[in-house]
């Protein structure tokens, strides 16, 4: 799950729904995607390309838990470091109130 996934040129900017896998420079991208709650178009410009968009249940992702925030430093939010080296079992002692995909279904 640590291995990089090669990167894909931006096609559609990182609009609300869209799905991306995160990353943290070019050729970095690994397993872990998150969806745009909102106009993100500044992240266009570094690389991240969208591989998805949600076609229906923004209403359902729009109730997922967000009173951690951006990710550390920014925020309150997951250290990428402490996810990547502890993966769920940080995540779930740390932010019990995360939200979590339990089926997904691409079409």
């Amino acid at each position: 799950w640590r291995s990089n996934i090669p990167d894909d040129p931006v096609k559609v900017g990182n609009t609300r729904g869209t799905v991306v896998f995160a990353t943290a420079g070019p050729n970095t991208r690994t397993t872990q995607i998150f969806i745009n709650t909102g106009n993100n178009n500044f992240l266009d410009r570094q690389g991240f390309s969208p591989i998805g968009e949600v076609v229906e249940g923004m209403d359902v992702v729009d109730k997922f838990y967000s009173g951690y925030g951006e990710g550390a430093p920014r925020g309150k939010g997951p250290n990428q470091g402490l996810i990547q080296a502890k993966g769920n079992a940080y995540l779930e002692k740390d932010y019990p109130k995360l939200s979590y995909f339990s089926s997904v279904k691409f079409l």
